[in-house]
């Protein structure tokens, strides 16, 4: 199919019209609990899902502490380089944030786990590694929500197959949480 801004609204508009509110509510939740609780919330991602791992992080970081003056306590895993890549040439980049979460991660903490296929293998070793050791899992997924759907005890799936409508819908999430963070009204 030929690229047209009307089709890739229309797209993007059914596929936010097919998300399981419930789960988008619920995933929200978990972050508000995690942050009224103390919690640190740790983000992972691969690529474009470790930059919006990295968006969701500063946002939040930022914008709920000047908001509510009460510290958010929100790490993205994949924000420091020399770290992972000293992880990746010494262990494996498979392990990149599984070791982090060794050093980070207390009971209790909230792992977000982003991936578009939902199968990167760090990503999934992540969550893997959280729910042996007490962590709270979340999953932001898109296409069949992979590996790590299964795995994550939560999960805000974007069920398509296209990476793009799947990483915007992804930031909606992530920009959701930060409203409802802030408390902020949202406005038409």
């Amino acid at each position: 199919m030929e690229f047209s801004v009307a089709s890739y609204f229309e797209h993007l508009s059914r596929v936010m019209g097919a998300l399981d509110r419930p789960s988008v509510e619920a995933g929200i939740s978990l972050i508000l609990d995690a942050w009224s609780a103390g919690r640190k919330i740790l983000a992972c991602g691969n690529g474009g899902s470790a930059l919006t791992a990295s968006h969701f992080i500063n946002d939040w970081n930022k914008s709920t502490y000047l908001a509510t003056g009460k510290p958010f306590r929100g790490h993205c895993l994949a924000d420091n380089v020399g770290l992972l890549t000293a992880y990746a040439n010494d262990i494996s980049y498979d392990d990149v944030y599984s070791e982090q979460l060794k050093n980070l991660m207390d009971p209790g903490d909230l792992v977000v786990a982003l991936s578009g296929s939902g199968n990167s293998e760090n990503v999934v070793r992540a969550v893997q590694y959280a729910n042996d050791h007490g962590g709270v899992t979340l999953a932001i997924c898109g296409y069949d929500g992979g590996k790590v759907k299964k795995l994550a005890r939560h999960s805000v799936w974007v069920p398509c197959f296209d990476m793009q409508i799947c990483e915007d819908l992804h930031f909606v999430f992530g920009h959701m949480v930060m409203k409802a963070l802030c408390g902020a009204p949202i406005r038409p």
